[in-house]
């Protein structure tokens, strides 16, 4: 590969931190007027506060990660990881219920993915990407029973919004965020599978997001 065509790669993968990093400070803005909204009740609050020191950490994230040893080929596994990083979250920008049981739920959802998310990422470190990657096989905390925790956590969290706004256009947006997870975790252990020699001994003995069920 030439120095100009790797060049470019680099510049195209610092484009995309940065404009990844951005996304997340932007919803984090966005949750960060909410919590100053005094209108709102405890429960909305407290959830919007959580969401976003949440996308504080994860632009952060996004922004800092080290280079990888190899990425997926091909353009839908970026569409994949793309669709499914974004998608799922504008489903906030709907208009909210106001009736307390749907927000009761919502918060809890919330809460307990947002609390899985932190304590995934804390072990995940700067392995984290977007696209799938291949940077080092995590095996501590939730990943010595799970293979992709971090992506159980996101879909209770998502949950918790569609409860925000339950209609069948986000339950809709929900069920197809969740086929294109799927694929993402498809083409993850595909591209770990082939460039990480110490994978095939670890997806032996983990579930991928349920134990014993999947």
């Amino acid at each position: 590969m030439s120095t100009v065509t790797l060049s470019n790669k680099s510049s195209y993968e610092r484009m995309m931190q940065l404009l990844g990093g951005m996304w997340f400070m932007l919803l984090a803005l966005v949750y960060a007027i909410k919590v100053g909204s005094f209108s709102d009740s405890w429960s909305i609050v407290l959830s919007s506060f959580c969401l976003a020191s949440f996308y504080v950490l994860l632009g952060l994230l996004v922004m800092t990660r080290p280079p990888a040893k190899a990425h997926a080929d091909g353009l839908l596994p970026r569409v994949a990881a793309f669709v499914g990083t974004y998608l799922p979250w504008t489903i906030g920008f709907f208009a909210e219920t106001d009736k307390a049981l749907p927000n009761i739920a919502s918060t809890a959802c919330l809460l307990i993915g947002m609390a899985m998310m932190l304590f995934t990422i804390r072990h995940l470190g700067r392995s984290f990407s977007l696209v799938p990657q291949a940077r080092t096989v995590v095996q501590s905390g939730p990943y010595r029973w799970i293979k992709h925790p971090l992506y159980l956590a996101e879909e209770i969290a998502i949950f918790g919004v569609v409860l925000k706004v339950l209609s069948p256009l986000t339950l809709a947006l929900f069920v197809l965020h969740l086929g294109v997870q799927v694929c993402r975790i498809y083409y993850e252990e595909d591209l770990l599978r082939r460039n990480c020699s110490e994978y095939a001994s670890y997806e032996a003995s983990r579930w991928r997001l349920i134990p014993y069920v999947w």
